[in-house]
């Protein structure tokens, strides 16, 4: 999958731990290098948590649910507030006793270094989301997700979040949702003046993640100038994870990681990546279904 997303211009990639409320640190690699250390851009530029649901729908595919609260929720949020709570002790204070490797990860979100991202959908649960990054002094909050993000964008913006906008190409999360709102999410964002970027996170995202300069197409359709959306999958990004010293724009200084299109990058009937560097090197641009393309054209002498 790497040559394949590789071939369509995805050079850089956040990887990032799943699973549980706190599921660790995550790293920022090139796409391209003999080993990890080769290959980084940032060890461990941030810790990721999965805020609880607040509600849940109820019902069947096929059938309208209702929407009740989730029993848990204050539960699990008050175990999130507790561990950060903890962390922010520990990291103010010396430790001459053994150290505590979980607390120990979280120095550098507490000290400004390391970003902390929440994953979280909903307009309730992202208000708790801003009201906690308040109180601790986060320096460096980020939403993953955002559904709703532009319904609270005004707190995100005065409370200095930046939002990494997921799954871009999602049906809507509720009946009364026009079938384009998602579409419409990166536009909203921009007109109050939040910064995001966009990803595609999730299900099978391995092979998907080449569809990323489409989904900024899309953003593009739906609001954002052409400008707006080739920076919303470079510079943004680069601003967000904060290696835009690095990456993100064409300056001088900055590390050559690169792509050249012969057409519409955003496009995906014109798109194709006909150069590519890293950190300065020319890559190959190969992959196995460009062979069987090749191999499937020689055998029944078909025209390119």
């Amino acid at each position: 999958m790497l040559y394949t997303v590789r071939t369509n211009g995805i050079l850089v990639t956040q990887c990032t731990p799943r699973g549980g409320l706190i599921s660790g640190t995550s790293s920022i690699m090139a796409l391209d290098g003999w080993n990890w250390e080769d290959a980084v851009y940032k060890a461990d530029d941030g810790v990721h948590i999965n805020w609880p649901r607040k509600y849940v729908v109820k019902g069947g595919f096929h059938e309208e649910g209702s929407t009740d609260p989730e029993d848990q929720y204050n539960k699990t949020k008050q175990r999130i507030i507790d561990f950060l709570a903890e962390a922010e002790a520990y990291c103010t204070e010396r430790h001459a006793d053994e150290a505590n490797l979980k607390f120990e990860a979280m120095r550098g979100v507490f000290h400004g270094k390391q970003r902390l991202f929440f994953h979280a959908q909903f307009a309730p649960e992202i208000n708790d989301i801003i009201d906690l990054s308040r109180k601790l002094k986060i320096k460096f909050p980020v939403l993953v997700g955002g559904y709703d993000a532009y319904m609270v964008a005004e707190r995100l913006k005065e409370n200095d979040f930046s939002v990494i906008v997921s799954r871009l190409h999602s049906l809507p999360e509720f009946q009364e949702d026009l079938v384009f709102a998602p579409y419409e999410l990166p536009y909203k964002l921009q007109e109050v003046g939040v910064l995001f970027c966009l990803d595609n996170s999730g299900e099978m995202e391995a092979m998907n993640t080449r569809n990323l300069p489409f989904i900024a197409g899309t953003a593009h359709s739906y609001g954002l100038s052409e400008e707006e959306a080739i920076a919303s999958i470079t510079l943004n990004t680069a601003k967000i994870l904060g290696i835009d010293d690095h990456l993100g724009s064409l300056e001088k200084g900055k590390d050559a990681t690169l792509f050249v299109s012969d057409g519409d990058a955003l496009d995906m009937k014109s798109n194709k990546v006909s150069l590519a560097m890293i950190k300065g090197r020319f890559i190959v641009l190969d992959n196995h279904q460009m062979a069987l393309s090749r191999k499937y054209h020689r055998k029944y002498h078909l025209a390119d």
